[in-house]
């Protein structure tokens, strides 16, 4: 089955969806771009899952993320079990809209291109359904991250929020983010980075964890968004721990 690899160029379809055709490099423009599937609608994972997105919208808005959604139901389904999403989200369904389209491929050209089916669900006629992927796509219409869950598995889509971060930051500046990491915390030094140009570029200073192997590539520096100092929660400077122990905060 074909699919998407990191670094490939996301292909610029065209598609029905609940607001219209739409084209998918004029839908994104400049910004980023998730694309979502899901395996049926009017189902109860897909429903919370959904709704999810719905509530955090203007957190990925935040961070000039458009959404689009898809699935190999029909456009009258989409349209119908939006109001259910809405209805669980405690909205009134009557006047309100989701606030991103969702793709009808109801031929599953687009799932079969991009590699989305799951072999495991299948539709009354024995056809596979559409997994649970997440597609992150970056300004430069590449792929810069994929995920495929099964139809068992709901989706945090707070994490995705987070790899949205750590994307966005790493394609800006030269860090790695850690285990766990969340905006505010520490980075990581790249390890080909030699010492005096990671001096220059991290004036908050950066901090190598001694290991027993003497070699010197656990470096850390505070997050380069808030330009501040690893401080303890007391207000002294403090080496970072690793990333599942840091408990520091940051001051300009």
């Amino acid at each position: 089955m074909p699919g998407m690899l990191l670094g490939d160029v996301f292909p610029n379809f065209e598609a029905e969806t609940t607001a219209g055709r739409v084209k998918l490099y004029e839908y994104l423009g400049d910004s980023w771009g998730i694309l979502f599937t899901h395996p049926r609608d009017y189902t109860p994972v897909c429903t919370t899952e959904l709704g999810r997105i719905a509530r955090l919208d203007g957190e990925f808005r935040k961070r000039s993320v458009k959404l689009i959604g898809l699935s190999l139901d029909s456009l009258e389904d989409h349209c119908g079990w939006s109001k259910d999403i809405l209805a669980y989200n405690c909205e009134e369904s009557e006047c309100c809209k989701l606030p991103f389209p969702i793709i009808a491929d109801s031929k599953r050209e687009l799932a079969v291109a991009l590699g989305m089916l799951d072999p495991d669900e299948k539709d009354k006629d024995g056809l596979p359904l559409t997994a649970r992927c997440v597609f992150v796509i970056g300004p430069d219409k590449r792929l810069k991250l994929s995920l495929l869950y099964p139809a068992t598995t709901g989706r945090n889509f707070d994490e995705i929020l987070r790899v949205v971060d750590s994307l966005q930051l790493t394609a800006m500046r030269r860090v790695a983010t850690p285990a766990d990491w969340k905006p505010g915390d520490c980075v990581m030094v790249p390890p080909n980075m030699p010492e005096e140009e990671a001096a220059a570029l991290f004036p908050a200073g950066v901090f190598t964890k001694d290991l027993p192997s003497g070699k010197k590539y656990l470096r850390y520096t505070p997050d380069p968004q808030d330009q501040g100092e690893c401080v303890d929660t007391e207000g002294s400077q403090t080496e970072p721990k690793p990333c599942t122990s840091l408990k520091t905060s940051f001051r300009l």
